[in-house]
């Protein structure tokens, strides 16, 4: 998918404070939370989330989607990531 259809996507559906991110290489973060849902496309890179015990790799061109309360790590693979996000409240 791309940024331009992801973008429109994200909109229409209500998700708001859109923004790039450039995340730097790192192992799993702590388990947490968030009180908004989340939909990313990742840009660059590798994006690793793993929920309800199962962990997924994104590449470029693929889309994530963590709901809001559910608990998550995330990974960011060797050469960092860029991805484009959206939350939903």
């Amino acid at each position: 998918m791309n940024q331009s259809a992801f973008e429109a996507e994200l909109v229409a559906t209500g998700y708001t404070q859109l923004e790039t991110k450039a995340i730097d290489p790192r192992p799993a973060n702590t388990e947490h939370s968030h009180d908004y849902g989340i939909r990313g496309l990742v840009l660059e890179g590798a994006f690793t989330v793993r929920q309800a015990n199962h962990s997924t790799t994104y590449l470029p061109g693929e889309v994530f989607a963590v709901t809001a309360g559910q608990s998550h790590t995330e990974e960011i693979g060797p050469q960092g990531a860029r991805i484009f996000v959206g939350r939903k409240y």
